[in-house]
């Protein structure tokens, strides 16, 4: 077999008390998400080939790289090129392992660059990596300082959140946060962020979320159990990033290049993701795929008591049929 598989990405709506500027504990260790299910769905073993789409900190590449054999590999991908170094730092030692920065857009190059003609098993883990999350400098995280940045590869240019919150017209960010981060109060928020940087540029990640605190009713966000500025981020981020449209377009690349009975799974964390990924598998269907999950699979009350960031998580996963004997 030869797989695809990602790192664990963070959930986007994590629960925590609504003052953003709280002191914040040391971040928790790396914890891959659904990792039993993942391994278990995937089946990888033998001399499978293993790419991780989206490797992060490593945490489900190290274990499917665990369950091949000395004829298997793994090929461990990511945009971000500080995951890319932590990944062949960590994981590259082993003879099995090749480390490339890739975008899940352009999976199919990566695939080629690797020689890789098909893969038996497919992971991608969606949206930001713990590695992300707990690096203020960033700006994924809205409960440590940071400059608004947003962006998982800087290196390629591009624009940033602060960007898009100092130009972008108050009606065109109020539909951006509403498109993309399900905000119901975005009209509210864009309002709030347009008033605000007349007086000065918003320049980091607590400017902004005290921001957007002020704008959303507190009787809405306390019933979310989300710190308010979460939907208006996520929107950010998903914009800054192209992120659902690098989805789609790698969920077609990985389709293709995937083996004769190898497997596709997703991890998604928010409502778009999964819709995208659900409609492209019920399409692969009808494409000579079998559904692997009639419904999503979550993660356990235990393990989400014990990673809060796995809390919202869905993994669906689909298998291309057999070639005929």
């Amino acid at each position: 077999m030869t797989l695809l598989l990602s790192p664990l990405d963070s959930a986007v709506a994590i629960a925590f008390p609504l003052d953003a500027a709280a002191p914040v504990s040391a971040p928790p260790p790396h914890v891959p998400v659904l990792a039993r299910e993942v391994v278990e769905i995937l089946d990888v073993g033998g001399d499978d080939a293993v790419v991780d789409a989206t490797a992060g900190a490593g945490g489900h590449a190290s274990l499917l790289l665990a369950r091949l054999g000395s004829g298997g590999r793994l090929l461990a991908l990511d945009r971000d090129a500080r995951a890319a170094a932590h990944l062949r730092e960590t994981v590259e030692h082993d003879p099995r392992v090749s480390v490339l920065i890739s975008r899940l857009g352009r999976l199919d190059e990566a695939l080629d660059r690797a020689r890789l003609a098909r893969a038996d098993a497919i992971l991608f883990d969606l949206g930001v990596s713990s590695m992300q999350l707990d690096d203020a400098s960033r700006g994924f995280s809205f409960l440590r300082d940071g400059p608004l940045d947003l962006r998982m590869a800087p290196e390629e240019g591009g624009r940033t959140a602060a960007d898009l919150v100092n130009r972008l017209p108050e009606k065109e960010l109020a539909d951006l946060i509403y498109q993309l981060g399900e905000e119901r109060a975005s009209r509210r928020v864009a309002r709030a962020i347009v008033e605000a940087r007349r007086a000065r540029r918003i320049a980091t990640t607590l400017e902004l979320a005290e921001i957007v605190r002020r704008a959303v009713p507190f009787s809405k966000a306390d019933a979310r159990r989300i710190h308010p500025a979460t939907r208006t981020f996520q929107a950010l981020r998903l914009r800054v990033n192209d992120e659902l449209a690098e989805l789609e377009r790698g969920l077609d690349h990985a389709l293709e290049r995937l083996a004769p009975g190898g497997r596709l799974a997703v991890i998604a964390f928010h409502s778009l993701e999964d819709r995208i990924v659900k409609e492209r598998f019920r399409r692969a269907a009808g494409e000579g795929f079998r559904v692997l999950t009639k419904k999503p699979m979550r993660p356990s009350d235990e393990e989400s008591a014990a990673n809060p960031r796995a809390r919202s998580a869905k993994l669906r996963a689909v298998a291309r049929e057999e070639a005929a004997s």
